[in-house]
């Protein structure tokens, strides 16, 4: 099955990376769609059908890993090659997770542009794709919660080492360690928010299978 060329989707919740994102594609000729969370985007996927669909993991309504589960379960957008970024979402597990979701490629931010670029064009220009399936509910959940669980225990021991650290430092430096840990908070809730929407739809599940 071959994809037909469409514009590509760009869904991160950073306006700056985002910005940076949209105008590197479009340097190179591409036509660009953006959304700012995985909500947005499937929005976007009711009137729009991308060649390729780039996007972060950790955002808020809906982050990257559940909406590429929501694409693996329409027919519609299951074939739609997936390329995931992330600087929270990092570790070999993260990676491996992202990969048994259908993702075709894995890039960690900071970005290499060239890197990013060829990816990009080899995905774009592939001749034969293979459907990715989505995972089945019970997996899928478990290895999410597993993620999400994981990232939450990381992100409180930072905020918790910053908190330690910011009285003992001149005032010139806390500006910087300040901004770190308001972005800590920040990733911090969206997780938090995450999950609890996860444990809903866990307990949704179950519930239905029991009636």
């Amino acid at each position: 099955m071959t994809i037909s060329r469409g514009p590509l989707l760009v869904v991160e919740d950073i306006p700056n990376v985002l910005e940076l994102l949209e105008v590197t594609l479009r340097y190179q000729g591409y036509q660009v769609l953006t959304a700012r969370n995985g909500q947005e985007a499937l929005e976007i996927l009711e009137t729009h059908m991308p060649s390729l669909i780039i996007t972060d993991i950790l955002m808020p309504k809906l982050d990257g890993f559940a909406m590429v589960q929501k694409l693996r379960t329409n027919p519609k957008t299951q074939a739609i090659p997936v390329i995931f970024l992330s600087a929270t979402y990092v570790t070999p597990e993260d990676r491996n997770f992202a990969l048994s979701l259908g993702a075709s490629r894995f890039i960690e931010k900071p970005i290499d542009t060239e890197e990013f670029l060829l990816t990009i064009a080899e995905l774009l220009n592939q001749e034969h794709i293979t459907i990715p399936q989505p995972l089945p509910p019970p997996q899928f959940y478990a290895g999410y919660r597993q993620r999400l669980e994981m990232k939450l225990q990381h992100k409180n021991r930072q905020i918790a080492r910053i908190e330690r650290l910011l009285p003992t430092l001149e005032v010139e430096q806390r500006s910087a360690f300040a901004t770190l840990y308001e972005q800590a908070v920040r990733d911090r809730d969206e997780i938090q928010m995450e999950l609890d929407h996860l444990k809903r739809s866990i307990e949704t599940l179950y519930s239905q299978k029991d009636e």
